[in-house]
């Protein structure tokens, strides 16, 4: 009679780390007292810099592994929903302090980076390496082609006051109210959006994906690590942007640069992380909706609902008025992402490009 195997240990049961766990746990811990020590105790600004950036990373991955432990239960696209909306946190708290700070220029580029770093970059990679170990990889094509075309229409309606500026069209005069109106209306389109990437899709059954594991921790566990990694991330990005602006002086890089490019990416690090992590495992579809649900709750949230925190709180005034630059690279990224999305596949080769067109935009910005 053949051996019974033994049964799955339980999450409900008791938390399981794996060194990986451990790691990322005790690597943010350690990094932000010692961001903290350098904050309080005014140690140089480009460690405190990099100190502080390291633990947002840190932070943000930990973000990432407490969603993951709530499980993949709720399907691939409300996973990706969640894992968006809360990986943003550190970028929404960075941008919220370097208004306080009047660093407009930074909170401008951070987003418009964001959205170029989860499209060229963080897409390319996780396509480079899911193609290189896998081959061609399917991308769910339905729920691909509605993303994407959602992606296109928000970002679209975002750079509109950029358009009324550039053209002396009337609204140009009003570009505080015509920003503040743009910013409802997105957020009004977030909310009629969220039954669609709530919903399974038929070929989205009740089970684990491919190359992932079930839960390994209780879900008080995960939702108490979630809490303290966000409480955690409100207090470091606060350091980060104190120590950004004389870093910036330091290393001689532009405010756009700074937005574009670091922000950006350490703001991002869930997405980073785990899309490509997923490529990486076979499970593109889920690596693309939570890559390109990051993007879209840029355009359709964060940016929205900084627009309307800093008039209502009285911060650095930001409206949806971006430099031509920034415009034209912003809808390059949506119309390159969409040609390679709406056939359902990606191969090494394309995300390869991605990267490339990243590298090239952050080099036109390192500038100015």
């Amino acid at each position: 009679m053949p051996a019974t195997a033994p049964a799955a240990p339980s999450a409900a049961s008791s938390p399981t780390f794996i060194r990986s766990d451990r790691i990322v746990v005790g690597g943010a811990g350690v990094l932000v007292l010692l961001s903290g020590t350098a904050h309080f105790a005014g140690w140089n600004s480009v460690l405190a810099f990099l100190l502080a950036a390291g633990a947002i990373c840190l932070l943000a991955s930990l973000v990432g592994r407490s969603v993951e432990q709530l499980g993949d239960r709720f399907g691939a696209g409300a996973t990706g929903v969640l894992q968006s909306a809360l990986g943003n946190l550190p970028e929404l708290f960075i941008c919220i302090f370097s208004l306080k700070a009047g660093l407009v220029g930074v909170v401008q580029g951070a987003l418009v980076g964001s959205i170029l770093a989860n499209l060229l970059l963080v897409l390319g990679l996780a396509f480079f390496v899911g193609g290189l170990r896998h081959g061609p990889q399917q991308l769910g094509s339905d729920r691909a082609r509605t993303i994407v075309v959602l992606m296109l229409l928000s970002v679209t309606a975002w750079v509109i006051p950029s358009l009324a500026h550039f053209v002396h069209a009337p609204a140009s005069e009003h570009e505080k109210t015509f920003s503040a109106i743009v910013s409802v209306v997105l957020l009004m389109l977030f909310a009629l959006s969220l039954p669609f990437s709530l919903r399974r899709d038929a070929n989205d059954p009740k089970k684990e994906p491919a190359g992932h594991e079930p839960p390994r921790w209780p879900m008080a566990l995960a939702i108490g690590i979630l809490a303290v990694a966000g409480a955690g991330a409100a207090f470091v990005s606060d350091w980060f942007v104190v120590a950004l602006e004389p870093t910036m002086d330091s290393v001689g890089i532009s405010e756009a640069f700074a937005g574009l490019v670091v922000v950006a990416i350490a703001g991002n690090a869930v997405e980073n992380v785990v899309g490509i992590q997923l490529a990486a495992a076979g499970n593109s579809e889920y690596a693309f909706s939570i890559v390109l649900n990051s993007p879209i709750q840029i355009a359709l949230v964060l940016a929205p609902v900084l627009v309307i925190v800093s008039q209502v709180f009285g911060l650095a005034t930001l409206t949806l008025v971006l430099s031509p630059m920034l415009v034209v690279s912003l809808l390059l990224a949506i119309i390159l992402a969409a040609f390679i999305a709406f056939d359902g596949e990606s191969t090494w080769l394309e995300g390869a490009s991605l990267v490339a067109l990243y590298g090239i935009i952050a080099t036109a910005f390192w500038w100015g």
